[in-house]
């Protein structure tokens, strides 16, 4: 497995609205145990397909506690969503460092092709539910920050632009 370059905001891929994959074939496996490897890695919780620079509709995530429950979501579509909303704090792999609260629906199920790609469908709530929202979002380029007031939007995008010149260096 190789470990991916994870892209940073406000790269603008990351506004990449995701195509539906075509076939689950070897590639896509691939593709699906080489974002697990990275995320965990980046000790993330889920990562899209977008953030690792491919757009295609392929999420992996792995909510458990001890990182042994890996899911893999080809073509994911939430088909139903609790009226009940939670507001809970989030971090992005492509906004590292950053926090801030989201509100998002309780429970949500969603039905996708496995790695299999066999179809499924799983209700989840909790940080699953925050999980499957935040990387779905993703696939239709919308980056958490996007939820937050513009102030804070224009401090996270300009401290985001500020880190990635810091670990470039200097240019000659």
């Amino acid at each position: 497995m190789a470990l991916l370059n994870i892209l940073r905001y406000p790269d603008p891929r990351l506004h990449t609205v995701a195509k539906p994959v075509a076939t689950v074939d070897d590639t896509i496996r691939r593709l699906a145990d080489d974002m697990l490897a990275t995320m965990y890695e980046a000790d993330g919780v889920g990562l899209a397909a977008t953030q690792v620079d491919q757009h295609i509709r392929l999420v992996v995530m792995d909510t458990s506690s001890d990182r042994s429950q890996p899911v893999v979501l080809i073509n994911p579509e939430i088909t139903a969503r609790s009226a009940e909303m939670k507001r809970a704090e989030e971090g992005c792999l492509s906004v590292p460092t950053i926090y801030d609260d989201v509100e998002r629906h309780a429970q949500v199920t969603v039905r996708a092709l496995g790695r299999d790609g066999e179809p499924f469908e799983m209700t989840v709530d909790g940080l699953a539910a925050i999980c499957v929202q935040h990387e779905l979002d993703h696939l239709l380029g919308k980056v958490f920050v996007e939820y937050l007031s513009p102030l804070k939007r224009d401090r996270i995008k300009t401290k985001m632009i500020k880190k990635t010149r810091d670990e470039q260096g200097p240019r000659r």
